[in-house]
């Protein structure tokens, strides 16, 4: 049962002869009237509070619901940068691991190419030796052969002969002098595999 202020001031009770004082009834009743006023405004307002705080009280849940969705979309796109650099590192490396392996290859190719040129032209000299070689000892033999005149008939008188001799002597001496210092500096046939070795080291 709701009572209101008013209600309280207003009550009337029955009279009796051995009754209570009707001053004093009226005079508690407008105190309890007056109180009851008082507590009805203050119920009536902290009422009104409780709205108010739960209105913001709501507007705080959505404001943090706001907040954890956006941390939560910021968490999922870091991640997702995060998987997508690794991924982008990885293929990266991939391909860079690929490259390396071509110019592995085509450099091995190329030194393959080059020993195979630097043999083919050591083979090619050391032909070309030969075949001055074959030349050269053709060429002693006709000399030798020319040398013997066994007709005697490019021989010269006693006295001219030893000078023809001397000056045919001092020019062979000459030319083997000039061949020994070529032969010296000439490579020979074992330069072949100490240049196959540097080109394998």
């Amino acid at each position: 049962m709701k009572l209101s202020a008013l209600e309280i001031k207003q009550q009337s009770f029955a009279k009796t002869l051995r009754g209570y004082d009707v001053g004093e009834v009226h005079s508690f009743l407008n105190v309890i009237s007056s109180e009851w006023e008082h507590l009805s405004n203050k119920s009536r307002e902290q009422s009104r509070e409780i709205e108010r705080l739960n209105d913001k009280l709501q507007h705080y849940q959505k404001v943090e619901e706001a907040l954890h969705e956006t941390l939560q979309t910021a968490k999922d796109s870091v991640e997702q940068r995060i998987s997508s650099s690794k991924q982008e590192a990885q293929n990266r490396i991939a391909k860079a691991e690929l490259e390396a392996e071509k110019i592995l290859r085509e450099a091995q190719r190329e030194r393959q190419s080059i020993r195979q040129s630097i043999q083919r032209l050591l083979e090619r000299r050391h032909e070309i030796i030969r075949g001055m070689e074959s030349y050269l000892e053709l060429a002693t033999e006709s000399l030798d052969s020319f040398k013997r005149d066994d007709a005697t008939t490019y021989s010269l008188p006693k006295e001219e002969s030893s000078d023809f001799d001397e000056k045919i002597s001092s020019s062979r001496q000459g030319g083997q002098n000039k061949q020994t210092k070529s032969a010296s500096h000439a490579p020979g046939t074992e330069d072949l595999d100490e240049l196959l070795d540097d080109l394998d080291d």
